[in-house]
């Protein structure tokens, strides 16, 4: 199969407002990924999803939206932050894929050092951001680092980074409820772990796109692990992201109407492994996208059973 084609789809998007911005800047946004803001939202949700969590009967009021208000902050700038380092950490390997040799690192139209001065000047928003949460959920927020440090060389030394990268993107979901209640317990484990599973298989669809080139230049991934038993895995994966959503909810004491809501969310993310084909990356960057409304379901299905 010959995906090159097909695979610049998820670098050369229709033009975006970061091609309006000056010159001098669109670089840096595109390191950012502020093009393409999926990322952001991927980041963001789990934090909603914690506090969602919490405020099954908590009766947590305007709290809520300011807190998720600087989550959604902290995730835009640790996204950005998290992208720029691994464009830093990939760029030899970049230049070798079709669908990231354009990226600014890789083509050479923003220099290491700047690069890295960006990386600072996010995590300094990001600080900002953790300052405003009580101490239990800072030190939490803190320990994420060895997650994201780590994350870009995963994929050199095991077939399975996507897991890596689901204990890194999920970690919002502890700060958050860690934020809301002050502890940690079975119930944010749960959907802790649900998020884990979860991005597991959304990213091992995106990863489907680099299959070809990611074997040329020796990148390890799910998508190339599982091949051919790519979908049995899928929905191996969502399986365990759906039943240990249910499970939080139940351990956190959610109302019957919360079953309504986690119908929908549990249609939505099944329905992927459908529509899938690795065949066709196009398709797979469309199911990928997805995700972020399957994560807001799970957030929709949770606040209901909180406030009916």
């Amino acid at each position: 199969m010959t995906f090159a084609s097909d695979r610049r789809v998820a670098d050369s998007l229709p033009a975006t407002w970061v091609d309006r911005m000056p010159v001098r800047l669109r670089p840096f946004l595109r390191l950012a990924r502020y093009d393409r803001p999926a990322g952001f939202w991927l980041l963001a949700i789990p934090c909603f999803q914690g506090i969602a969590l919490a405020s099954i009967g908590s009766g947590l009021g305007w709290s809520s939206a300011y807190y998720a208000l600087l989550f959604l902050i902290g995730a835009i700038a640790m996204r950005g932050a998290g992208c720029t380092y691994n464009d830093i950490v990939d760029r030899d390997l970049d230049r070798q894929v079709e669908r990231t040799r354009d990226r600014p690192l890789a083509a050479g139209t923003v220099s290491v050092r700047a690069a890295w001065l960006f990386v600072f000047a996010q995590c300094l928003v990001g600080f900002v951001v953790l300052l405003q949460l009580p101490p239990l959920a800072i030190g939490i927020g803190l320990g994420s680092l060895i997650l994201v440090a780590a994350y870009p060389f995963m994929k050199r030394i095991t077939w399975w980074p996507q897991a890596w990268l689901g204990l890194t993107f999920n970690w919002g979901v502890l700060v958050a409820y860690a934020t809301m209640t002050g502890r940690i317990d079975a119930a944010a484990i749960a959907l802790y772990l649900s998020g884990l599973f979860w991005t597991l298989g959304y990213d091992t669809i995106y990863a489907c796109q680099d299959m070809e080139d990611d074997a040329l230049v020796g990148v390890r991934s799910t998508a190339r692990a599982l091949q051919t038993h790519l979908r049995r895995w899928l929905w191996i994966f969502y399986g365990a992201t759906a039943a240990l959503a249910g499970l939080a909810a139940l351990l956190a004491g959610a109302s019957p109407w919360f079953v309504m809501g986690f119908s929908l969310y549990a249609f939505h993310l099944f329905d992927q492994v459908r529509r899938v084909d690795p065949a066709f990356p196009a398709q797979c960057l469309s199911v990928f996208k997805a995700n972020q409304l399957t994560g807001l379901l799970l957030v929709l299905a949770l606040s209901v059973a909180a406030f009916i």
